[in-house]
């Protein structure tokens, strides 16, 4: 006779692990406002950074975007090739009466480590700040731009006499060491 009696199979542990997953999805969706503050001081901890080298005018530009950030709270230091970029974006406006429904500005400290290539000159490292972002201009060293070298030709005639003399050396010394023998 058939067993009809349920078992656990595969397919319902499959459907158990399905909901448990959405559960756990959700959850984390739904906490909108803890969601907002790690993301939002990911971005804070470490500001993103944007680096090239203008070959036409031969500087170095790093942009670090901080954005909402006023100037007066970064620090910039250098020290050798490395440039510290920091600061803390300080609390404005909290508003102790209002019932926020979702929250996501943060107010933390940031720190960017950035080291500078070896061809720029950083005695001479300028930094400005617009709109949001921070723009470090230096100019590369003379010594590191590309140079070309000339390639010198020889000419023909000296290169064919440097193997007539070296033959006639080796023959020369050949008849030495036949008249001593």
């Amino acid at each position: 006779m058939a067993n009809l009696a349920r078992t656990d199979s595969v397919f319902d542990r499959l459907f158990d692990f399905r909901r448990d997953f959405d559960n756990l999805f959700s959850g984390i969706l739904t906490d909108a406002s803890q969601r907002g503050r790690r993301v939002e001081s990911l971005v804070f901890s470490v500001p993103p950074i944007e680096a090239w080298v203008d070959p036409n005018d031969k500087k170095y530009h790093l942009s670090v975007a901080l954005a909402g950030v006023n100037p007066q709270e970064v620090q910039l230091n250098l020290q050798g090739n490395t440039l510290t970029v920091s600061g803390e974006h300080k609390s404005g406006d909290e508003k102790k009466d209002a019932n926020y429904l979702q929250r996501e500005f943060s107010y933390e400290q940031f720190e960017r480590i950035i080291q500078l290539p070896e061809a720029i000159d950083t005695q001479k490292l300028t930094a400005q700040y617009n709109n949001g972002v921070l723009e470090i201009v230096a100019p590369i060293r003379a010594e590191a731009l590309p140079k070309q070298i000339e390639i010198k030709n020889l000419p023909a005639a000296s290169s064919s006499q440097g193997s007539n003399q070296q033959s006639a050396t080796q023959g020369s010394s050949t008849k030495a060491a036949a008249a001593s023998s």
